[in-house]
């Protein structure tokens, strides 16, 4: 692996491509849960190759290859979320709907997903990168430039609203 990086950082496409793909997959599920968009996903990760592929030589510590990619599509999944605010979708005045059976006329509940959007983007970056990535906190800390205890300190605050919005709508349904 350190073999192939150092490839990749003296311009061996092969190489850096070999590396790409072995997290690719990684770098997909990442982006669809910040964008929650196929095709945009795919962009994202586009753009992620794009970037870390021009910014290869930069990388200081191979060891941490994975870890400068996330951070990359995590940048790039949040710069296409800003460039998706300034854009003001066009909705018909009247819109028909239609239902091939009753009960999806109602969905009952929450579910974690839409509840994690509610976070903050620092706040729902460290839930995913802590639950969904499996990645320590050191790990998470050098990923987003944080400090360990700042990690810490978000993501169990974090874990707290979450808690508290999965009782307000347990309080609602009821």
């Amino acid at each position: 692996m350190q073999k192939l990086i150092k490839n990749a950082q003296k311009g061996n496409n092969k190489a850096f491509l070999e590396l790409f793909q072995q997290y690719e997959q990684d770098l997909y599920r990442m982006a669809f849960i910040y964008v929650k968009n196929q095709n945009d996903a795919m962009d994202v990760v586009q753009e992620t190759a794009y970037r870390s592929f021009k910014s290869i030589k930069e990388l200081k510590e191979p060891k941490y290859f994975k870890t400068w990619l996330i951070r990359i599509a995590i940048s790039c999944s949040i710069d296409l979320l800003r460039k998706r605010k300034n854009i003001i979708p066009f909705k018909p005045e009247f819109e028909q709907y239609t239902s091939e059976s009753p009960q999806e006329d109602v969905i009952s509940g929450i579910t974690l997903k839409d509840l994690i959007e509610k976070l903050q983007e620092e706040e729902k970056s460290i839930i995913l990168l802590k639950y969904y990535q499996q990645m320590t906190f050191k790990e998470i800390a050098d990923t987003l430039q944080l400090p360990l205890g700042t990690v810490k300190t978000i993501l169990y605050r974090s874990l707290g609203k979450l808690r508290k919005n999965i009782k307000e709508e347990e309080a609602n349904e009821q």
